[in-house]
């Protein structure tokens, strides 16, 4: 019988792993922040929110510091481990208490119904199922709770959507970890059952030219009242 070396017995591949993706991303997510207007979209994302909140997908962590006080919790989830790295540097600046934790949105290793809110910031381009990811933001929010969103997707007209399509195809998702130009993420919550609150539609930056991911939308979502009970273990 042939036997692993020690090495290869102690390897264990990360669900997520984009580490040149990863390095780009965390140099230009901070740029973006005052040259894209990012930082101000990330707090009217948070504001308002309170009690135990999961945010799904936490990059490096750029969120953390517009969470307001009432926030008594955020549980952070990043699967690829060295945006997860700079997020766990991020959460000790934090004005809240935040646990940066493995898992990735198909799965999320927390109990039902333990969130207030759930907060998908510039994720669901990225994941591998949709629906599933958003069972499972519906299974861990409470009853009611909300689901505050930042997203980008499929805009512009029919030129513009045919270029997203292609270019899903074939370069996008592996030049961007994974990342999805033509979804559209408010189709997709209200098909997962969410009841959506007011949204805006708009293109990041505000005043720059158009690009094919530069169609975003901003708003809220609730998990209805009448899902008591049908959040599962």
């Amino acid at each position: 019988m042939q036997l692993r070396s020690p090495r290869s017995a102690r390897t264990v591949r990360d669900p997520v792993h984009h580490p040149v993706f990863a390095r780009w991303y965390a140099r230009c997510s901070v740029a973006a922040e005052s040259r894209a207007g990012l930082a101000d979209v990330r707090r009217r994302l948070l504001g308002g929110l309170s009690g135990r909140v999961i945010e799904i997908g936490a990059g490096n962590g750029l969120n953390f510091a517009h969470y307001p006080g009432t926030v008594s919790e955020v549980v952070a989830m990043e699967p690829e481990r060295a945006l997860r790295a700079l997020a766990v540097e991020a959460a000790l600046r934090a004005d809240v208490p935040v646990d940066v934790a493995p898992g990735v949105a198909e799965a999320l290793p927390v109990k039902s119904e333990a969130f207030d809110a759930v907060v998908l910031s510039l994720v669901l381009c990225s994941v591998r199922d949709v629906p599933r990811a958003l069972a499972e933001v519906r299974r861990v929010l409470r009853p009611g709770g909300e689901v505050r969103f930042f997203e980008h997707g499929a805009g512009g007209g029919r030129v513009m959507h045919a270029a997203q399509r292609a270019l899903d195809r074939t370069l996008w998702p592996p030049l961007a970890g994974g990342c999805h130009l033509s979804r559209d993420p408010v189709a997709a919550l209200r098909e997962a059952g969410f009841e959506l609150g007011p949204y805006r539609r708009m293109t990041i930056p505000e005043n720059g030219p158009a690009l094919p991911q530069s169609f975003c939308c901003l708003g809220t979502a609730w998990r209805p009242l009448t899902d008591a009970g049908s959040g599962g273990g």
